[in-house]
C-alpha cells in the first residue's frame, strides 16, 4: 500500500494528539484512565473537524531520552492507540520521542496503526537529549522483520536540534529518501509552532522528486493556503488547541486541548486552497498550444 492509499488522498492533513504524561515522566499524574480520556477526546475532535489521519505522541513526556523510552510507556501508549483506532475510522500513527522508532515500529504493528513519525532517520543531529544518530539501518530490518507495512515519515533536519556538520537541505532530502527509504519527508521550523520557509519548501519538494513532503510545524488556518502550495501536506497540531498554541507547563488544562472549530477552519482552509492549486495546474496542462503564423 503507498502513500496516497494509506491517506486516501494525496494531499492528508494528520492531526496530533499530544498525550498527557504518561508512566515514569516527571509531571505522570498516576491515572492512565484520565491519559486515554483526554486522547479519545481529542481524536474525536480532530476527526470529526475532518482530518485525514490522527498522530499519537508522547509529547508531555518531556525531558524526553534521547534513547528507547520505558516499556510502561510503550505499553501505555499502545493500550492508548487501541482505544483511538477504535474510535475512529482513519489512518493512526505513532511518534515515540525523542526518536525511539524502534518502539513506535512495535506499537504500530501491534495496533495495525499505519505510520509513524520517526526524527531523526538518517545523519547526526545536535539536541538538548544529546548527539542523536540515524536508526534506518535498523528501522527497515526491524519492519520487515516484523512483517508489517507501516509507513515511515521521517523529519529532514528536524526542529529542536542542528545538524553535525553542514549538509544542506536538498542533499539532507535526497539521503532520507534514498539511503534512508523514507515513505515521505517532514519539514518543520526551528522550533514548535513555527513553519518552514517557502524556500525550504520549494528545495524539499525538488529534491524529493515526487516522495511527499508534509509540512511538519507552524501551519494554521491562516498561512496554510500559502505553505501548501509548496508541499503536500501538513501535520498540525498547536493551531488547533484552544488559544491557537500549546500550554506546555500544563498549568491550564484548556490550553492543551484541540478546539474542533479550529479543526474545521484548518480543513477548509487548506482543501480549498490545494483544489484551487489543482484545477489551475490542470487548466495550464489542458491549455491549446499557441498557433504560430
Amino acid at each position: 500500500m503507498n502513500f496516497k492509499q494509506t491517506f486516501r488522498t494525496a494531499h492528508p492533513i494528520i492531526g496530533v494528539v499530544h498525550l498527557l504524561p504518561l508512566p515514569t515522566s516527571p509531571r505522570w499524574g498516576g491515572s492512565l484512565k484520565a491519559v486515554i480520556d483526554r486522547a479519545e477526546q481529542e481524536s474525536l475532535a480532530l476527526a470529526s473537524g475532518g482530518v485525514d489521519g490522527i498522530m499519537v505522541e508522547n509529547f508531555f513526556d518531556a525531558p524526553f531520552t534521547k534513547g528507547q523510552v520505558d516499556p510502561a510507556v510503550v505499553s501505555a501508549m499502545t493500550l492508548v492507540i487501541k482505544k483511538v483506532m477504535s474510535l475512529v475510522n482513519i489512518p493512526v500513527g505513532v511518534n515515540v520521542l525523542r526518536n525511539d522508532a524502534r518502539s513506535a515500529m512495535a506499537i504500530a504493528a501491534a495496533t495495525g496503526a499505519q505510520f509513524i513519525r520517526v526524527n531523526v532517520l538518517t545523519g547526526v543531529m545536535a539536541t538538548d537529549q544529546g548527539l542523536i544518530e540515524g536508526c534506518a539501518y535498523e528501522l527497515l530490518r526491524y519492519r520487515r522483520e516484523l512483517g508489517c507495512d507501516v509507513k515511515i515519515l521521517a523529519d529532514v533536519l528536524v526542529k529542536h536540534a542542528r545538524p553535525l556538520g553542514t549538509p544542506n537541505l536538498t542533499t539532507a532530502v535526497c539521503d532520507t529518501i534514498e539511503r534512508g527509504l523514507a515513505d515521505a519527508v517532514i519539514l518543520s521550523g526551528w522550533s514548535t509552532g513555527s513553519p518552514p520557509s517557502m524556500e525550504d519548501l520549494e528545495l524539499a519538494t525538488a529534491a524529493a522528486k515526487g516522495t511527499p513532503v508534509l509540512i511538519g510545524s507552524g501551519a494554521d488556518w491562516e498561512n496554510i493556503s500559502k505553505l501548501i502550495t509548496a508541499a503536500d501536506g501538513a501535520i498540525v497540531s498547536s493551531s488547533l488547541k484552544r488559544q491557537g498554541k500549546i500550554d506546555k507547563s500544563l498549568a491550564e488544562p484548556l490550553g492543551t486541548r484541540i478546539d474542533p472549530i479550529r479543526v474545521s477552519q484548518f480543513v477548509e482552509a487548506m482543501r480549498r486552497s490545494k483544489q484551487s492549486q489543482i484545477a489551475y495546474s490542470e487548466s495550464i496542462s489542458s491549455a491549446p498550444d499557441p498557433v504560430l503564423h
